[in-house]
């Protein structure tokens, strides 16, 4: 049994482990100490770049090809990348392991999945003229200084926009560092430039000098928080202080003859220098400890340590965490340490363990809490074992307990322990892996292909899978040798049952890799046509895509379809995919009638629907407002209707001569007239004329388009009642027939006010009952014509009601009549 103290150091008031986490990375033929390495946060991945500064040992052609190496950290070989595109001037990791690269001519490469697939943009702002010297990376970010010390900061390489930070001083630069935006007052990434004596802070506003004395600085380093800066000096000095500057935390003479090869934090409280072979690190109040190596050695900084990677080895450096220094610290008497001896005792079956327990009685639920947190930093297996039986065993005494700490510890522990192990490579520790969460650290296992993991630890999280299924059938008609047949029905069978999968994003990788026909296999297996259509078309499958839009029955996909097809196919070739589809065919004629007449009609001519397009042309002559330019239009009208012998046809080309007739009329009349009849109907031009007293050219025109008489009669009245033309009106009235009743006169002449004139036409209208008579009688204000009327046909009761609306003079008469009935009864 190991002692889990074996591997702390003590340093100042603080004790360090530095944990074996795999041994025989590297093969001992890679000279480490010629490649820049960079490592993704959260125990990720490490990037190597031979450093191009420094000279190699030549082995060979194969070997002299340059490429970007990304391994695991127990040195399993990810991905090797080729790399044939300039000088590397920077190589960084995003938080969700991205690997960065950005050259000398300022291009930058985001390669996304561990795989080689990238994304490109440039940083500008001059870098490809001045060329990009160095670059200095954080979780979101990066900036990038050029030889003339610009400084061009992407603070979000998810969404890149470059940005040309404030100007500095142009002297030399002896070396730099930033301080990511989350941890500056401003919100913005702040970069310290070590120039002459002194350090200046630029961001996007300014660049300003700090005063400080004791430089030049050959390096800075600044704290995971934000909070802190060590400065090196070039006589050896480290100082700590505070980013605003203003606090100087410790200093420590590091009396080295060398400078050190790189400077870094251990967490927030340490600081580590480090040679080719030799590391110290740098406690609070100037504490240090010195490690040695047999080769050299690489630091890696993370959140809560620091990654040592040799040939040999790959280690972790860390503050010792306090739950877990709390119990296993020599000569602890916390309840926590106590409870654990109580396990250890119990095993051995001594009554001992009965007196710890009553010893830490009401301690005891913090005993069992820190049990379990210490068990969650742990990395050796047999001590977390040991923490859980600590923990339950204090448990089980408890009254009250939830349980929810514990059961969620195991279930940390168990996923940290499976993606620790050496074919993994994941060497995450707890604090890492509640900042990363399950979902991303899921991701990470897919980008390296690890799918049998994923799943296992997707269904332990109850976390949904489908990701990972559609990436490993991505990956499998990507890079399978079988036939496509084979590959589809693998693939269909495998995910057959399994909820949210996406065959639309298999079926792109397919397309990606040339393989047309299976993507076109795999898209008939997504049951969302608005993934299939957009594939389909880049596919260049279009009638296909065209037919899912339809059979969906999504008007607006079948609409975007339809726009794309008409951007990119020659319009013969665009109506004969419309050939034999009516909704489609409807869909591009209501579309285009409001906003492409000239689409419209060309589909008119393809279909040969004569009369569509004649009538597409009619419409656009009432638009015109010049009359040559209307009649030119209704002739082509008329002309496309020409060999047609149907008979609607033949009534539209009359209907067209007709109004040519019109057009012309109407514009002799405005001439003629210095009126506007111009975009009149026929009914209202003769209206009009009736109106102004042109009574023979409206019987002209009535004679020339033959309207039928009924209709010239209404007009003519309306014409004359509008013009209150009583006489020609009382003319009329002489006249012995009507073609529209005298009714119609009645009430349009007493309508206008003219009760007189209208009392003319009463006794004409025969067609109606005399107790309808009587009323227009009584209209005209004649109540005994009205009675009369009604005398006649012997209406007494009639009568009776009349009474009530005679006047004084009237009366009289009224009752008379109504006597001379009572009379002969």
């Amino acid at each position: 049994m190991s002692n889990p103290t074996a591997n702390w150091e003590k340093v100042g008031d603080r004790f360090y482990r530095k944990v074996k986490l795999y041994d025989a990375v590297f093969d001992q033929d890679l000279e480490l100490g010629n490649h820049i390495i960079a490592g993704a946060p959260y125990g990720g991945a490490l990037a190597l770049y031979r450093d191009e500064a420094k000279l190699h040992s030549y082995r060979g052609t194969q070997t002299a090809k340059s490429s970007i190496d990304v391994y695991s950290c127990s040195g399993k070989l990810i991905r090797r990348i080729n790399w044939d595109k300039g000088s590397v001037r920077g190589l960084g990791w995003s938080e969700d392991e991205r690997l960065l690269v950005v050259t000398e001519d300022g291009t930058v490469r985001s390669y996304y999945d561990l795989q080689g697939d990238f994304t490109q943009f440039s940083l500008g702002h001059g870098a490809e003229e001045h060329k990009v010297k160095a670059c200095r990376f954080w979780p979101s970010g990066f900036v990038a200084i050029l030889s003339n010390n610009h400084l061009v900061a992407v603070t979000y390489h998810g969404d890149p926009r470059p940005k040309l930070l404030a100007l500095p001083p142009g002297h030399e630069v002896h070396s730099w560092a930033v301080i990511p935006p989350a941890y500056t007052l401003s919100r913005s990434v702040e970069v310290l430039l070590a120039i002459g004596q002194t350090i200046y802070v630029v961001d996007p506003s300014e660049a300003e000098d700090r005063v400080l004395p004791n430089g030049p600085f050959i390096d800075i380093s600044v704290s995971p928080n934000g909070l802190y800066v060590t400065l090196y000096t070039e006589d050896g000095m480290v100082w700590v202080i505070t980013s605003d500057f203003q606090q100087k935390i410790g200093e420590y003479e590091s009396k080295a003859k060398t400078p050190p090869k790189d400077v870094q934090w251990c967490g927030n409280d340490a600081v580590l220098l480090a040679w080719e072979d030799e590391v110290h690190l740098i406690g609070p109040s100037g504490a240090s400890l010195k490690y040695y190596f047999d080769g050299w050695v690489h630091l890696l900084p993370d959140v809560d340590g620091v990654r040592l990677v040799t040939n040999e080895v790959c280690e972790y450096l860390q503050k010792v965490p306090d739950c877990t220094e709390d119990v296993f610290k020599l000569g602890s008497t916390s309840p926590a340490s106590v409870l654990l001896d109580a396990v250890d005792q119990l095993e051995k079956q001594s009554p001992k363990a009965d007196e710890n327990i009553r010893l830490i009685r009401s301690n005891l639920p913090d005993a069992v809490g820190s049990c379990v947190q210490a068990a969650g930093h742990e990395f050796d297996v047999h001590w977390q074992k040991q923490l859980l039986k600590a923990a339950s065993f204090g448990k089980s005494i408890l009254d009250l307990y939830s349980s929810d700490d514990f059961v969620d510890m195991c279930e940390a522990i168990r996923i940290l322990n499976a993606v620790r192990d050496y074919k993994i490579g994941l060497p995450i520790s707890y604090d890492q892996y509640r900042r990363l969460g399950s979902e991303r650290l899921v991701q990470r296992l897919i980008n390296r292909h690890e799918y049998l993991l994923a799943i296992r630890l997707s269904e332990y999280l109850r976390l949904p899978a489908n990701t990972i299924h559609v990436h490993w059938a991505s990956q499998k008609v990507r890079n399978s040798a079988a036939d496509e047949e084979t590959i589809c029905d693998t693939v269909v069978r495998k995910l057959d049952g399994k909820p949210g999968i996406s065959f639309e994003v298999i079926a792109r990788a397919a397309y990606d890799e040339g393989r047309s026909h299976l993507a076109t296999q795999l898209l008939n297996h997504e049951t969302r046509a608005g993934k299939q259509v957009p594939l389909l078309l880049a596919m260049e499958e279009d009638e296909i895509a065209l037919d899912k839009a339809l059979e969906s029955g999504d008007t607006d996909l079948v609409f975007f379809v339809l726009l794309q097809l008409k951007k990119k196919l020659p319009l013969a070739s665009f109506f004969r995919l419309l050939t034999n589809r009516p909704v489609a065919t409807a869909l591009v004629e209501s579309s285009a009638r409001d906003q492409d007449k000239e689409l419209l009609k060309d589909l008119y001519y393809q279909d040969d629907r004569r009369l569509d397009g004649a009538n597409l042309l009619f419409s656009e002559a009432l638009d015109q407002t010049a009359p040559q330019t209307k009649v030119d239009k209704l002739k082509l009208a008329a002309k496309l209707l020409g060999d047609s012998k149907d008979a609607a046809s033949l009534l539209h080309t009359r209907a067209y001569a007709e109004a040519q007739a019109l057009i012309r009329v109407q514009a002799s009349l405005d001439h003629d007239l210095d009126a506007h009849y111009s975009g009149l109907s026929l009914h209202d031009t003769l209206l009009r004329l009736t109106e102004t007293g042109y009574g023979k050219r409206a019987a002209k025109l009535q004679a020339d388009f033959k309207v039928p008489e009924k209709a010239w009669w209404w007009l003519r009245l309306r014409g004359l009642v509008a013009k209150r033309d009583w006489g020609e009106i009382e003319e009329v009235s002489r006249q012995r027939r009507s073609p529209i009743g005298w009714e119609a006169f009645f009430a349009e002449v007493l309508g206008a006010g003219n009760p007189k004139l209208a009392a003319l036409f009463v006794p004409k209208c025969t067609g109606v009952s005399a107790q309808e008579r009587s009323e227009m009688w009584v209209k005209c204000g004649m109540v005994v014509k009205a009675g009369e009327e009604l005398a006649r046909v012997k209406d007494v009761d009639g009568l009776e009601d009349l009474r009530g609306k005679a006047k004084a003079s009237e009366v009289a008469e009224i009752e008379r009549m109504i006597g001379g009935f009572r009379s002969k009864r």
